[in-house]
């Protein structure tokens, strides 16, 4: 059966991602045939919106995108296979196209929704993208934790999250769930699980009203609960100005929060935090098309400034998915550790601007 499952209904183009034993990862074919039907309909007349959502294991919903194939990564990066270049290239492509879509974009954010899935989760378009969450979302950008960086314009989102919250979530890795979606920007409409089936055949019998009538208003969590309520200890250690700072300073509070905030960000790359927090601040001033190409050339040097095992990416997707063993071998094994110099190269373009693979984007 084909990975990715496409039909019109009411005016209403409905994709769903059907690779539910794999939460929904996207593969290089899953990118090109999301790509091909997008590009279709946004020319066909008799295609209005379009809807997406992903595959559970026991039903409709329940899981949307986990991210990208990081166990293909892995071994395409071990020898030397171009289609990895060619994913990257491909899938910032994609991002940027449903960014920019012409038609409104509803996304069906229930279960997972990591990396890969929010490239593709439609980032904001002034109202013309709905970001559907739900009591099961478990929304993340965990890339630091496999010695990545959060692609796929994650240092454009991200950065536009409320205060601080940016870095928070880019260095940490933290799993957020719908209410706190939607306080920081990330989601649009919070609707509880139980009506998503009735909601998806309802757009195929009326269209795009079944989802533009949906209230935006979202429950309001119990009084000083919520990650949003932590804004003010985000904001005073994530403005800090690098992540030696920001650990060292975390490390000399007295809280449990700050506590258990420090250990999470020493188990990450440190290289790859170094790494992160320039994206973040940089992609802060930037329109998505330029961040996106920042994020290639990162990218790039993820899987090739240090080639085969020796790439911190690599290693870290052998420690969390290929041996399990869970202890990736970080280099530099510390924080305090990573040369100035090493992290600047990540953002030296290996292209002139002419020969970027992102240079189409506008």
């Amino acid at each position: 059966m084909s990975e990715i499952l496409a039909d019109v209904h009411a005016g209403v183009g409905q994709i769903t991602l059907h690779r539910p034993k794999a939460l929904n990862a996207l593969t290089l074919s899953m990118v090109r045939d999301l790509t091909a039907i997008l590009m279709a309909w946004e020319h066909d007349p008799k295609v209005e919106a379009v809807a997406i959502r992903g595959q559970g294991k026991e039903s409709p919903f329940g899981a949307f995108c986990a991210g990208g194939d990081i166990r293909f990564f892995h071994q395409a990066a071990l020898v030397g296979d171009p289609r990895l270049e060619d994913f990257f290239t491909e899938e910032y492509s994609l991002n940027h196209m449903i960014h920019r879509y012409s038609k409104p974009y509803a996304a069906f954010l229930d279960g997972i929704v990591m990396g890969g899935g929010m490239g593709i989760s439609g980032h904001t378009r002034d109202g013309s993208c709905l970001r559907i969450v739900t009591e099961r979302t478990r929304m993340a950008m965990p890339e630091t934790n496999i010695g990545l960086f959060p692609d796929v314009g994650g240092g454009y989102f991200l950065s536009r999250c409320p205060g601080r919250f940016g870095e928070y979530l880019a260095l940490t890795g933290q799993v957020i769930g719908g209410i706190d979606a939607r306080q920081l920007g990330l989601a649009d409409v919070f609707v509880p699980s139980a009506r998503l089936e009735m909601l998806w055949a309802d757009l195929a019998q009326r269209g795009w009203a079944a989802v533009a009538e949906l209230d935006s208003r979202i429950p309001h969590p119990p009084a000083g609960s919520g990650l949003i309520s932590q804004q003010p200890a985000v904001d005073q250690f994530f403005s800090l100005e690098t992540v030696k700072g920001i650990v060292g300073a975390l490390e000399a509070d007295q809280s449990a929060w700050a506590s258990e905030t420090a250990a999470v960000l020493r188990k990450r790359s440190p290289l790859m935090l170094h790494v992160v927090l320039e994206q973040i601040r940089r992609g802060r001033q930037m329109e998505l098309a330029d961040e996106l190409r920042m994020e290639r050339v990162l990218v790039r040097h993820s899987f090739h400034l240090r080639a085969g095992a020796a790439s911190e990416t690599v290693e870290g997707i052998r420690a969390l998915a290929v041996d399990k063993d869970l202890s990736p071998r970080w280099s530099p094994a510390r924080i305090e550790e990573v040369p100035h110099e090493i992290v600047q190269r990540f953002f030296e373009s290996p292209w002139p601007a002419h020969a970027h693979p992102l240079r189409h984007l506008r």
